[in-house]
């Protein structure tokens, strides 16, 4: 995989929107404003590509102008970094205007970047996994740096600057305290503080006894069942086979797992399901570990637990569980087929090598 540099002061960073753009409504912009203030904060230059703020029904109906400002933030060499506004639900219907053109992809291979965000966003990422170059699962700017509180929130803002060269994460930090989601995003919250609890619960490991090592790989689990099942979008799946974006079974193969849940909190049920198409697909019988993270405010959390034990359906495979990424809050980042660790007894994930050139 070709990794990207670190991030460093002085940078200039793009916001894209890929999938939703409700970055461009009115009633956001003191989230937008909010989230440049932090990224300057950091000492970067935030650029706002020019169709990421032109609103949802525009950007619903050009998908291109959303792959545009992609394939611009590739083209210049004065961007370092790629933040996804937020996530969305068709990040998919990006993928002819990325994937057929070929001055697109020479750049993602020849000139790699910071790419980050989570949930619908993971269509992206299996995007850029299959032209052989690592993103990161981890930060947006509506979620994490547009946080309404005073400041962000501590394990947040630590994550962010291990997108910095040379302070990169070795393993994946502990947290002291999760966080609901707000209900209220108005300009009337900000500065009001997140419902938060102590985390007793750490990381627990289902199953498994021996260490486990292999490549990252993996994101939203209702992204990936959709890619598959196309349920919501009866093309998605078509496209996505086109393209050959979902990894290959054999490419699958001793990676390290990683699967988590949206804000529409699947019913056990549902999540037996969305697993089931993944486990019919051979998945859970090649991978070496899997690693789950929290539910959003831990909706489910023991009832989830079983669903995974019974749908990888055996005992041997290490299943390390309420992890903080995806959907829950905080959050840390996880990087695209880095080498990466489940040690058993100590209940970690450990990062093998560098995520950045």
């Amino acid at each position: 995989m070709q990794k990207p540099k670190g991030l460093k002061k002085g940078d200039r960073v793009a916001i894209v929107s890929l999938s939703s753009g409700i970055l461009g409504e009115d009633f956001a912009a003191h989230q937008l404003k909010l989230g440049k203030q932090r990224l300057k904060s950091f000492g970067l230059e935030p650029v706002t590509m020019p169709n990421s703020l032109k609103g949802p029904d525009y950007l619903k109906q050009h998908p291109e102008a959303r792959a545009q400002d992609l394939k611009d933030a590739f083209a210049d060499d004065t961007i370092a970094g790629i933040f996804c506004a937020i996530g969305g639900e068709d990040t998919y219907r990006l993928l002819p205007y990325l994937l057929e053109d070929e001055v697109f992809m020479q750049n993602v291979q020849n000139k790699p970047k910071i790419f980050s965000g989570f949930s619908d966003t993971t269509v992206n990422h299996l995007m850029f996994y299959h032209l052989g170059m690592g993103s990161i699962y981890g930060l947006n700017i509506l979620s994490d740096l547009a946080e309404l509180e005073e400041e962000m929130l501590p394990y947040t803002k630590e994550t962010f600057l291990h997108y910095f060269a040379e302070n990169e994460l070795t393993k994946v930090p502990a947290t002291q305290w999760w966080y609901e989601e707000r209900q209220d995003f108005s300009k009337e919250a900000v500065g009001t503080k997140r419902i938060r609890y102590a985390e007793k619960r750490g990381f627990e490991l289902l199953q498994g006894s021996k260490n486990v090592s292999g490549p990252l790989l993996g994101g939203s689990l209702e992204s990936l069942y959709e890619c598959l099942a196309g349920e919501r979008y009866s093309d998605q799946d078509e496209v996505i086979q086109r393209y050959q974006i979902f990894p290959t079974l054999e490419e699958w193969k001793g990676k390290m797992m990683f699967l988590e849940t949206s804000e529409e909190k699947a019913s056990p049920e549902k999540l037996r399901e969305m697993l089931h198409v993944l486990k019919k697909a051979g998945i859970f019988s090649v991978i070496a570990g899997l690693i789950i993270g929290k539910p959003q405010n831990e909706v489910y959390y023991e009832e989830y637990k079983k669903v995974y034990k019974e749908m990888v359906d055996n005992d041997t495979t290490p299943i390390l569980y309420n992890l903080p990424f995806g959907h829950a809050f905080p959050r840390t980042l996880l990087p695209y087929g880095l080498q990466a660790t489940i040690d058993t007894k100590e209940k970690t994930l450990s990062f093998d090598e560098s995520y950045f050139s």
